[in-house]
């Protein structure tokens, strides 16, 4: 994006505010407010034809009127005078207009209307459009709030380096008020609404390299326009400009919408935590680590990072050092004690370990000689990915003594972090001041540390969404598996019998499983529709009756008329990988434990896809199941390194076959040797195939 667009966004010499109100207080009143009360240098214009002065300026009456072409418009109006003022901003030149009002939702038929009206303007015309139902942008080292957010009307601006993007316009006031308490500062603030014509991503791209911003706090609400997010995260990283997300919709809601196990297990939030992770986007669960992560993510390279840390502990408070070790333990970090080596380090300065991951120094060790001491000892130990320092009541009464030497240790090579248990502002202030991530509660440091560690390097996915409108059309069990066996996926040796020509014999070798074979049945075995065990050609034909019989009993309308006949065969445990092409973020594929009780265990992991084998590799471990024939205990090994082949090849369905909208294989049985896929479905978009 051109650097003058950013420049009118972030930075605007000349703003006018369209409907400017007279009235202190209200909304349509604050931003001219703001710019005056904080003392922002530019030349600002209030557009209100029915007043001809504003707040003790003047008002003009429209945008025409003005003497110059403002760089960056304001429309406080309602929607239909938005439209117009839009119009009039594309007509004139204007570089960026931000839209704050609501009624573009397209869920009626003023709001469809209007979109149209808005999205036809933007694209005949130069104008970049922010909105509609933005709350506006701010720049706070220039001292600019163009915004109605009630919270800018504090007279502390924290200047910092983070850059906030936010599909939330009150998320703004929250992140701004919380940055201040915590002695955080930020580069600019904006809030995206809904993203008619700038998206988040296109936003935060344009800002990755300006020197001012150092890092990115996201606040999400969806993930449209992934494209241009994936985009922007893979140019931070290369920039070493870490970006941290919260994103609503952590809620099982969305997943339980879905007729499959892996639209259920693959849900909305599963793949939106997927899709950030594997961009390097650390994606934080509590609100508190948005913001006190930063200089945290900063410390941890993107590339090569483990997705469990070692990480160690050391407290002046055992409460404290257990409360860390607790929360770490819970988001899966591994909580490490030191080495023998470590260990005969720090007896030689007083401290014994005793084997433990907690190294509480106690009321005795709380002398800032002894916790340099021992933190330089730490942080200069191979075996801890990061280290907690866990400072007590001391931090809140001398922190000269118990957070100094944190301070001076900070950058010794190890990343360091500090939960302060005590409420102790000024030790909080001190350590972020000079770059610490300092945290508040044992949740959101254990949430900072797991979230900033399992990011991936970025990898260029294909983000290609489902056509809109368009229905995905099931194939049957049978050509599901000719579509896998071209990816080079094994399927068991089946034949199709049709039930008024049913043969003398066996088509293959027995035991065979008789499966109903029909692609508007997505559970067969919920209609009765497989037989196990079946030995000879009797056996089939009753079997198939059987089938009919109960099928058509169970829904009304259904005709049988064909079975798949499948040889039946065994592993050590079993599998299910799926495959699906999100409607936000595109294809992703899922590895997880097979079976029935696939959706109760929810043990699994996602990518996005394509993925090559180590990907799907380390998939495969990060499956609880699969442990049990990893060589657990003398159980029989499975052979997971084919597992790994299989979700790799059923992976390709991203790039070549673009019309598969969703693909399942349950169960694929682990064998020693080998996998085999036992049952399979599959849909398409039938305008494309």
């Amino acid at each position: 994006m051109a650097p003058d667009f950013y420049r009118a966004l972030t930075d605007p010499r000349t703003v006018a505010i369209v409907g400017a109100s007279n009235t202190p207080g209200k909304t349509t009143a604050r931003p001219l407010g703001y710019l005056r009360e904080h003392g922002w240098d530019g030349e600002v214009y209030p557009v209100n034809p029915t007043r001809e002065t504003v707040l003790g300026e003047r008002a003009w009456p429209s945008l025409s009127a003005l003497p110059t072409i403002p760089d960056h418009v304001l429309i406080l109006t309602g929607a239909d005078a938005a439209v117009a003022a839009v119009r009039e901003c594309a007509e004139l030149g204007v570089p960026v207009a931000t839209v704050i009002a609501d009624g573009f939702l397209p869920t009626d038929a003023d709001g469809r209307r209007r979109r149209t009206e808005l999205a036809q303007i933007v694209a005949g015309s130069s104008l970049r459009l922010l909105g509609p139902s933005s709350l506006g942008i701010a720049n706070l080292p220039r001292r600019m709030a163009l915004t109605g957010n009630a919270a800018f009307a504090d007279d502390s601006l924290p200047s910092g380096d983070i850059f906030v993007a936010s599909q939330s316009g009150s998320a703004l006031g929250a992140l701004l008020s919380r940055g201040a308490e915590m002695g955080l500062g930020f580069a600019s603030m904006v809030s995206t609404g809904n993203e008619l014509d700038l998206s988040l991503g296109e936003i935060c791209r344009s800002a990755v390299d300006d020197p001012q911003v150092a890092g990115f706090a996201l606040f999400l609400e969806n993930l449209t326009h992934a494209e241009d997010l994936a985009d922007f995260a893979r140019l931070a990283a290369e920039r070493g400009k870490p970006v941290v997300a919260y994103k609503l919709g952590r809620s099982d809601a969305g997943a339980r919408l879905s007729v499959s196990h892996t639209g259920a297990l693959a849900g909305d939030d599963t793949v939106a935590e997927a899709f950030l992770t594997s961009l390097g986007i650390a994606r934080v669960r509590t609100f508190e680590a948005l913001l006190e992560s930063q200089h945290l993510a900063r410390r941890i390279p993107v590339a090569d990072t483990p997705a469990r840390p070692r990480v160690g502990v050391v407290s002046t408070t055992g409460g404290g050092g257990a409360m860390i070790v607790d929360a770490l333990a819970d988001r899966g970090a591994i909580l490490t004690g030191p080495s023998a080596e470590t260990a005969a380090r720090l007896a030689d300065l007083g401290v014994h370990t005793h084997g433990g991951a907690l190294i509480d120094l106690t009321l005795a060790g709380t002398k800032y000689a002894t916790i340099k001491a021992v933190l330089e000892v730490l942080l200069d130990a191979p075996e801890f990915d990061a280290v907690v320092a866990v400072p007590g009541s001391s931090a809140r009464f001398t922190p000269e003594v118990s957070v100094a030497p944190i301070i001076e240790c900070a950058d010794r090579g190890t990343p360091l972090a500090a939960f302060v248990v005590p409420a102790a502002p000024d030790a909080l202030a001190m350590l972020r001041a000079k770059g610490v991530s300092a945290f508040r509660t044992p949740e959101s440091c254990a949430d900072a540390i797991a979230a900033t560690f399992a990011r991936h390097a970025p990898v260029r996915t294909p983000v290609a969404v489902p056509p809109a409108g368009v229905e995905p059309m099931p194939l049957d069990e049978n050509d599901s598996y000719a579509l896998l066996e071209e990816l080079g996926v094994e399927v068991a040796p089946r034949e199709v019998v049709r039930l008024d020509d049913l043969p003398a014999e066996l088509p293959i070798p027995g035991p065979v499983a008789v499966k109903l074979l029909d692609a508007t049945v997505a559970h067969k075995s919920e209609l009765g529709g497989v037989v196990l065990g079946v030995e000879d050609a009797p056996g089939l034909a009753a079997a198939a009756t059987r089938i009919r019989e109960t099928a058509e009993q169970r829904r009304p309308g259904l005709t049988v008329d064909r079975v798949l006949v499948q040889q039946m065969t065994s592993g050590v445990a079993e599998a299910l990988i799926g495959f699906r092409r999100d409607p936000d973020v595109g294809p992703v594929v899922l590895v997880a434990a097979g079976g029935v009780l696939t959706e109760l265990y929810r043990d699994s992991a996602v990518r996005p896809a394509p993925v090559d084998p180590a990907t799907a590799r380390a998939m495969i471990d990060e499956v609880i199941a699969f442990r049990a024939v990893a060589g657990y205990r003398g159980l029989p090994r499975g052979d997971l390194d084919a597992l790994a082949h299989a979700v790799s090849a059923v992976s390709q369905l991203a790039l070549r076959h673009p019309v598969v909208a969703e693909a399942e294989l349950n169960p694929v049985l682990i064998r020693a040797d080998g996998v085999v896929a036992v049952d399979a479905v599959a849909s398409y978009y039938p305008e494309e195939r």
